[in-house]
Formats: structure tokens, sequence, C-alpha cells
């Protein structure tokens, strides 16, 4: 067994930082906002900063439960949130504001649902 409160609040910070990415993104309607100006600039750095808190929490939460919890909600592409932390971590440079742009727009709303359903699983789940 794991520390369920350790996880639920790794669970709680993703499920924080995700409304935040897609609240702070609402507005953006294509990825060439990013690079019109410096405030575009400025919304892409953190918005990368908040990816890899995010990637670095579901690694936690992989470890601490002997990767036997997100295995269990197979749609969302876990490997890949943990692999764009990891890119964006180590190749910052090499960093593409498309992808970045989709990631946020196409995946996160779902990851986030599925967020919320990990804790509702893990809070009614016996210790």
């Amino acid at each position: 067994m794991y520390k369920k409160d350790h996880v639920v609040h790794l669970l709680q910070k993703i499920k924080q930082t995700l409304e935040r990415i897609i609240a702070n993104s609402k507005e953006i309607d294509s990825y060439q906002y990013y690079y019109l100006t410096p405030a575009g600039m400025e919304r892409l750095e953190s918005t990368c900063m908040l990816l890899i808190a995010v990637g670095e929490s579901i690694k936690g939460i992989d470890k601490l439960t002997n990767k036997e919890l997100l295995t269990q909600f197979p749609e969302v592409d876990w490997k890949g949130a943990m692999g764009i932390r990891d890119i964006i971590a180590h190749h910052y440079f090499d960093l593409d504001a498309e992808i970045v742009y989709n990631v946020v727009k196409k995946n996160l709303p779902d990851m986030l649902a599925t967020i919320n359903s990990i804790l509702q699983f893990v809070v009614n789940s016996e210790e």
C-alpha cells in the first residue's frame, strides 16, 4: 500500500496546476501567440514551468504507488505526460510552442477530468 495522504496531496497539486494552466491559456487561440510578444513568450515559459511540475508530480505518484495507480486510468498517456516534463527540462532550447499549445488545448482538459476521477478513487479507497 502507499501513503494515501501524500498521493492525495500530489493529486490536488496537479489538479490546481492543470486548472491554472487551462485558465491562463483560455484566450490563446494559436501557438503563434507565444512568439508574437514578450508577454506571449513569458506565458509559454510559465506554462512550461507548470508542465514540468505536473510531470514531476505524476512521476512521484507513479513511484509512491509502485506504478499501480495510474495504470488503472489508461485514458491518459502518463508516459507522455512524464516525458514532456523531461523534454522541457532537458531540451528547453529545442522547445516547440506548437506542441505545448496542442498539449494545453487538447490533452490537459481530459487529464484534469481523469485527475479528478483518480482523486475521488483514492479518497474513497480503503487504506
